[in-house]
């Protein structure tokens, strides 16, 4: 059975889709090819199941359709240099590279099928939400295909723009940056107010574990949600004075979404 999948990269995101699509069957481990000198245990487990390990260029099987760059943007220019000449004219290129246009995927690896994806880390537990979105003129059979193999991981929603990629990034690519920083935060204010070194941890990541469940689960809005759990006058409604004071966590929150967007757009631009 020839590969008709190559994934070039198979750390944490990589891995975590190739442990998505063999579990869910969207890709059949001896229809996989990696390519990656250092195998990860979701890897070694694809290769065990059938799937091929690339350890030259050349090996690259003509039969491949779809190829998903998920390598460090920094590293990807000298791997193009090397494997792009192998990969078929016709192969659908899906790139999960944060900072790297379309653009700079087209002048690397040449003119084909290039789609732009930004998934999080949350899809290593199939809870992610990916963004896609393709040139003006793409085939929608390729946004397609690339959203079948991503859903393996989460959600995906499609973009207009490639534009709106760094938007994402800023936000869902970003953002459990900023939930775990907030863990971080309600567990060091939890020390403040006097809850033991050994309890403050649990309580402050359980709070947030079970607020996204609850958030998850319910058809309300967050800001009903905020309500429920508020009484005028309360202790709840103090904290949120603080919160939601003019400098607040929504302010705060604005702040670092924008600067995270201008890094990525920085980043695109450093490499043109």
């Amino acid at each position: 059975m020839s590969a008709t999948h190559l994934i070039v990269g198979a750390g944490k995101m990589g891995g975590s889709l190739i442990r998505g699509w063999l579990e869910n069957g969207t890709v059949n481990a001896k229809r996989l090819a990696i390519v990656d000198p250092h195998l990860g245990t979701d890897a070694v487990y694809a290769v065990e199941k059938g799937a091929r390990h690339i350890d030259e260029p050349h090996d690259i099987p003509n039969t491949v359709k779809v190829v998903l760059l998920a390598v460090k943007p920094q590293m990807v220019s000298e791997i193009a240099k090397s494997i792009a000449g192998y990969i078929p004219p016709n192969a659908l290129v899906i790139s999960i590279m944060a900072g790297t246009s379309i653009a700079q995927i087209e002048r690397m690896f040449g003119a084909r099928p290039i789609i732009r994806a930004m998934p999080n880390t949350p899809s290593s537990i199939g809870e992610g939400i990916t963004a896609i979105t393709g040139p003006a003129g793409l085939d929608p059979a390729h946004l397609d295909t690339a959203e079948q193999l991503l859903s393996a991981v989460g959600i995906v929603r499609r973009v207009e723009t490639e534009a709106l990629i760094n938007s994402v990034t800023a936000i869902s690519g970003s953002g459990p940056a900023y939930i775990f920083h907030l863990c971080e935060a309600l567990e060091l204010a939890a020390k403040d107010v006097g809850l033991p070194k050994d309890l403050a941890p649990e309580f402050a990541r359980q709070t947030i574990i079970g607020a996204a469940a609850l958030l998850a689960q319910s058809d309300e809005t967050p800001e009903t949600l905020r309500r429920n759990v508020t009484s005028p006058n309360g202790t709840t409604q103090a904290a949120l004075d603080v919160l939601m004071a003019e400098d607040g966590l929504a302010a705060l929150m604005r702040r670092a979404a924008q600067a995270a967007l201008k890094r990525a757009e920085e980043l695109a631009q450093d490499e043109d």
